[in-house]
């Protein structure tokens, strides 16, 4: 069965934006930005919150850039084919390797799920993550913590009635100072 996986860059007060709204301490690095190369190569489908879905569309013609270096272009040619389903009350078309999601998210991972086909399932977004851990769907988390303290805003774990114990699987620190965490639902 596909894993569900939740990942996300953060802060180490744990939040995916500042109170502004603003991320500009995520711009990742050339290490950084290799290990996500990386490890989009493992996900089937990424499902994704209106935010995160207009934040990306830069990528979606980003690769008629002649500026972009070989990395990002790299980026970019795995990011676009890539199967995106984009869940949204206010969008009415998506561009791209994208639709709109037509049911509600846990019925989209079960359809997903039951599907044949590689790769994880992964989610992108805190509001749409925190939909899917409480329906305890969410497989494992994956946090990049960024060495910065942003003193509030949308936080990256969902907050919760119950206790989810998880397990550490892996860690990776970087020359930067970033520190990669993912861990998975014990079940």
């Amino acid at each position: 069965m596909r894993s569900v996986t939740y990942s996300m860059n953060v802060s180490l007060d744990g939040y995916i934006v500042g109170p502004d709204g603003g991320f500009d301490w995520t711009a990742p690095d050339a290490e950084v930005f290799r290990f996500w190369i990386d490890e989009i190569r493992e996900v089937g489908v990424h499902l994704l919150g209106r935010r995160l879905y207009e934040t990306m569309l830069y990528w979606e013609t980003a690769d008629q850039n002649p500026s972009l270096d070989e990395a990002e272009r790299e980026w970019a040619a795995l990011w676009n084919p890539l199967p995106k389903v984009v869940f949204s009350t206010t969008l009415s078309a998506v561009q791209g390797h994208a639709r709109l999601a037509s049911g509600g998210l846990t019925e989209e991972i079960e359809r997903l799920r039951a599907e044949p086909g590689e790769g994880d399932i992964a989610i992108g977004g805190a509001m749409l993550a925190a939909e899917a851990a409480e329906s305890g769907l969410i497989d494992e988390y994956r946090a990049m913590v960024y060495p910065v303290l942003v003193g509030g805003g949308i936080p990256f774990y969902p907050q919760r009635e119950r206790r989810v114990d998880l397990e550490l699987v892996e860690t990776r620190t970087f020359s930067s100072g970033v520190v990669y965490l993912r861990h998975r639902v014990s079940r």
